[in-house]
């Protein structure tokens, strides 16, 4: 039984360590639709279009029972989805797999555990040509949260 426990929570810890690795994130004293606010003004201001926010916290909330869960993982969550076209040739010029990671997303969420507290963040990037876009995302994160 020990080890049954020890296996699980070391796959806990591998999942939590893995998250880690596949994301920038900012935790700030700020209200969440201070920051969603700031992260649409700071899209528009880089002259791109949000195509679509993702409503993730609302759907999980809304479907909790349905689906057998339990917990209210978010207060409120939200992912942006966003596309650069002169980027986005750029990036897949280089190499057309880079379709993969368009449209592009910046995620903010407010967990239960700490309501006074909002989360920015955005996947991390592959080595290479997408870099670039990774810093458009923190240059926006950054704008987004008064950095």
């Amino acid at each position: 039984m020990k080890k049954i426990l020890l296996a699980a929570v070391m796959a806990v810890g591998a999942t939590f360590a893995a998250a880690q690795d596949t994301a920038i994130t900012y935790t700030v004293d700020q209200d969440y639709d201070d920051v969603t606010f700031g992260l649409e003004s700071a899209i528009t201001d880089e002259g791109l279009l949000i195509d679509a926010v993702n409503h993730v916290g609302a759907m999980l909330e809304r479907t909790k029972e349905d689906v057998g869960g339990t917990q209210t993982v978010f207060l409120k969550a939200e992912v942006y989805s966003f596309c650069s076209a002169m980027l986005s040739r750029k990036v897949m010029e280089a190499d057309p797999m880079n379709l993969q990671f368009c449209p592009y997303g910046i995620f903010v969420m407010q967990m239960p555990e700490t309501p006074d507290q909002t989360t920015i963040g955005y996947r991390i990037m592959p080595e290479g040509p997408m870099k670039e876009v990774e810093a458009l995302l923190d240059r926006i994160v950054q704008e987004a949260i008064g950095e």
